[in-house]
């Protein structure tokens, strides 16, 4: 397969195969990148900090079938350090920033579910709501989320379950 010929060039020091692979799933990381950051700038910034960990560390890579989840990890952790350092918060209005409306009518309605989504989203923890956002808004397995957040798969299924139960009970909803 084309990805694992890539990931053994990359892991040889082809900065071209590396750069192939990112390319491959750019959108993922952009997406996952501005979940975290809150505006295009900071997000950006964030993939330029990936890269270079990514290019320095590629040999520390043990599966290399697990070289998107490992490097979307290492995404989250610069992320996380990039917040830390200075000392912001996700911004949840700057989400709007990344949307083009193709309509005025149709970028209000997207504005409002958008905002009725954030506050919903802001009742939870902040763990909750990170594997909330990861798991249906980034379409990350468990497994991925339990390696990029650093806890067990255990953990993550009961902060999704324990997140959805009380946006149901507040919310309401359809209890399975």
């Amino acid at each position: 397969m084309e990805e694992d010929r890539l990931i053994k060039k990359a892991k040889k020091g082809d900065k071209d195969a590396l750069l192939t692979l990112i390319m491959n799933e750019k959108d993922a990381y952009y997406r996952l990148a501005y979940a975290y950051m809150g505006n295009s700038h900071d997000a950006m910034d964030a993939l330029e900090d990936m890269i270079v960990v990514l290019y320095d560390k590629i040999n520390q890579l043990k599966k290399d079938r697990s070289f998107y989840s490992w490097s979307k990890t290492i995404l989250v952790n610069e992320c996380k350090a990039a917040l830390r350092r200075r000392s912001k918060q996700i911004l949840t209005n700057d989400w709007h920033a990344a949307i083009e409306p193709t309509s005025s009518r149709n970028s209000f309605l997207a504005s409002e579910q958008q905002a009725d989504l954030e506050a919903m989203l802001s009742e939870l923890s902040h763990p909750q709501r990170e594997t909330i956002q990861l798991r249906y808004f980034h379409d990350l397995d468990y497994e991925t989320i339990a390696s990029i957040t650093d806890v067990s798969l255990g953990t993550v299924k009961s902060r999704i379950f324990q997140g959805l139960k009380k946006l149901r009970e507040k919310h309401g909803g359809v209890n399975e």
